[in-house]
């Protein structure tokens, strides 16, 4: 992981350097913003390289306007697909197919060496994350760069909010990918994002393995929000994905782990975390919190998964002073 922040630059010279150093020669974009500005400028980024099969940039910067025009695209063609996030505030975008604006939590898809501009129109400024992978890694599907002129992907509902979920849990396991599970998790992702934008054809068989890995990464963020409702059932679950129960159950049998298994699991580990923080709360409250309204079910299967009962592991956890 690579930081860098413009606190390390005299304020009178932080705008030159990131326009002509990380605007120019690592973005290939021509940064501007009027002289009377630059002195309160600040930013920073981060890069992270996932696995060999991506890079993964965060960047949060003062309002300034960009160009990726052909001259620039010249200079530093990256023959990339990109993948970007609005993580605050919002960006106006123009391109040759028009213009839009993404707003905090949204995505868009272009490839990199097609001409843009951009501005924030927030005074939030830039707050973004961007994924960059080869297009050689996705020529498989997509046939050409000037399919993928910049657009945003519907998020709220079918392929969108899938590709939304799966993208969130990609950034979330970025740092932990290497080797065939990165190559895996990118390839997922671009046809994921392809399928979104209407480019790929969810009958073909990569395509619905791309689905079914994005329901069930789906699936667990519906668990890890409801963990604490004891009617957190097969059916409720399933209807948010708008499949069948029985297609849930086929989501998680791959894994080896059963939906009633898998969601017992997290609810005990939330409460082992929960009898680790707070050494007063009695263990019943502890396991009603979690969505466990079985005083058996909770002790066996803590029990079971951690080899002591919850309140030996509570007792294991006491300073020697507390132990009386």
């Amino acid at each position: 992981m690579i930081h860098w922040t413009t606190d390390e630059i005299a304020p009178h010279d932080r705008f030159a350097h990131w326009r002509e150093v990380r605007a120019r020669n690592i973005y290939g974009v021509t940064a501007e913003l009027a002289p009377k500005e630059r002195l309160g400028f600040r930013g920073a980024f981060s890069v992270l390289e996932i696995g060999g099969a991506a890079v993964l940039g965060e960047m949060r910067a003062s309002a300034y306007e960009v160009t990726r025009g052909p001259a620039d695209i010249a200079r530093a063609s990256s023959d990339s697909l990109c993948l970007y996030e609005q993580t605050g505030g919002a960006c106006w975008f123009a391109t040759d197919g028009g213009e839009f604006i993404v707003r905090e939590g949204e995505l868009a898809l272009s490839h990199s060496d097609l001409p843009y501009r951009t501005r924030p129109v927030t005074p939030l400024g830039y707050h973004l994350r961007l994924v960059k992978i080869p297009f050689a890694e996705c020529k498989v599907f997509a046939a050409s760069p000037g399919e993928l002129v910049a657009r945003k992907l519907p998020a709220q509902a079918g392929i969108g909010a899938l590709f939304a979920a799966y993208f969130r849990s990609y950034i979330a396991q970025a740092p932990h990918l290497s080797g065939h599970e990165a190559q895996t998790a990118t390839q997922t992702l671009v046809q994921l994002a392809f399928l979104a934008r209407g480019l790929v054809v969810a009958r073909e068989e990569p395509a619905r393995d791309a689905v079914r890995a994005a329901r069930l990464e789906r699936a667990r963020q519906i668990v890890e929000t409801h963990l604490c409702r004891p009617d957190l059932r097969p059916a409720m679950v399933s209807a948010a994905l708008a499949i069948s129960v029985r297609q849930l159950h086929l989501l998680f049998a791959p894994t080896g782990v059963s939906f009633a298994r898998y969601v017992l699991a997290r609810r005990l580990e939330r409460a082992r975390m929960l009898l680790a923080l707070n050494h007063r709360r009695s263990v019943l409250d502890i396991a009603l919190d979690c969505g466990i309204d079985s005083p058996s079910v909770f002790y066996r299967g803590f029990r079971s998964a951690y080899g002591m009962s919850p309140t030996d592991y509570r007792r294991s956890l006491c300073a020697p002073s507390e132990k009386g």
